[in-house]
């Protein structure tokens, strides 16, 4: 649906471009995970895509027409759902819903189904008269999902949409983007959570200094990372074999005990624990295989997503 080609962005001042030729494709049915540590683009990508910035190389198309052309057309089909709360919490749920749904153009009467479906959506309909600044963590996150929603859609940008918020509401909203996706619509999904981005999304990009690292179905993503060694020591690594296995492992990550080898090939095993026996280091645990994605995004970044 959507397509992201060599797109480029620049702020004025900045020693280095905000995004620098990224490009990936946002289908429709997908969510479509965004993620890179702070500083690598994804707010930027985001304020393109509602429309905030335009583009100063490359460019957005969606459906094959260019981004301003569609928006054009379809003034209400993309919506952005922030991390910051964006109601007012001296109006009600319902006269929150009902004033962004008239701030979008709508008629009395296309107000009134909007708001009624999109709080069924969310399931706000017990808290309809309550003044939004009086709810809890989740029931606000439900309410600015729920704003975005009085447009009918097709495409949702949600960045950290579940910031703050109880596991029982952290999974309502995991399952309401799923519903949105298999409804037809398109989501942009940023989180600092990796095990939500496994559970909701089905691809992922992951960009950081504004280029793309990686980009494609989940699953593959995580094949692409290849095999990798955790182990846990009962003390730290002797410093003469640190210093020797950073030169045949450039790649190695030690914190504390813990020690891992991306891209290890189990061929490597035995004599690494032999010379672990020999150095008189116990392991308390080794683990071998693929990656999950926040080891895979460890491997690509070097860094947190939270750095």
């Amino acid at each position: 649906m959507i397509r992201i080609d060599s797109l480029r962005y620049r702020y004025r001042a900045a020693s280095r471009p905000a995004l620098d030729g990224v490009s990936f494709d946002i289908g429709r049915g997908a969510v479509h995970g965004l993620l890179g540590p702070n500083g690598a683009g994804k707010t930027t990508l985001i304020s393109l895509l509602a429309g905030l910035l335009a583009p100063q190389g490359g460019g957005i198309a969606v459906d094959g027409e260019p981004l301003a052309a569609w928006r054009a057309s379809h003034p209400t089909a993309i919506a952005a759902v922030p991390q910051d709360h964006a109601f007012y919490p001296m109006l009600t749920v319902a006269e929150n819903l009902d004033f962004f749904a008239g701030v979008q153009g709508l008629s009395r009467r296309q107000r009134r189904d909007r708001c009624a479906a999109a709080m069924a959506f969310a399931c706000l309909e017990a808290v309809a008269g309550r003044r939004a600044g009086s709810l809890s963590g989740g029931l606000r996150r439900r309410l600015n999902m729920a704003i975005g929603l009085t447009g009918a859609p097709e495409v949702l940008l949600l960045d950290e949409p579940t910031v703050g918020v109880d596991p029982q509401s952290r999974r309502f909203m995991l399952d309401a983007v799923k519903r949105f996706a298999a409804d037809g619509g398109a989501v942009l999904y940023t989180s600092h959570y990796m095990e939500e981005v496994e559970a909701v999304c089905t691809d992922v990009a992951i960009i950081d200094h504004g280029k793309v690292l990686a980009a494609g179905p989940l699953a593959e993503i995580k094949r692409g990372g290849g095999p990798m060694l955790n182990l846990t020591l009962a003390r730290p690594l002797p410093e003469a074999l640190a210093a020797n296995w950073r030169i045949r492992f450039p790649d190695m990550d030690v914190m504390g005990n813990a020690v891992d080898f991306p891209r290890f090939s189990a061929d490597g095993l035995a004599p690494l624990l032999a010379e672990l026996a020999a150095a008189r280091v116990a392991v308390e645990r080794a683990e071998y295989g693929a990656p999950n994605l926040e080891q895979f995004f460890m491997q690509l970044t070097h860094h947190s997503l939270r750095d």
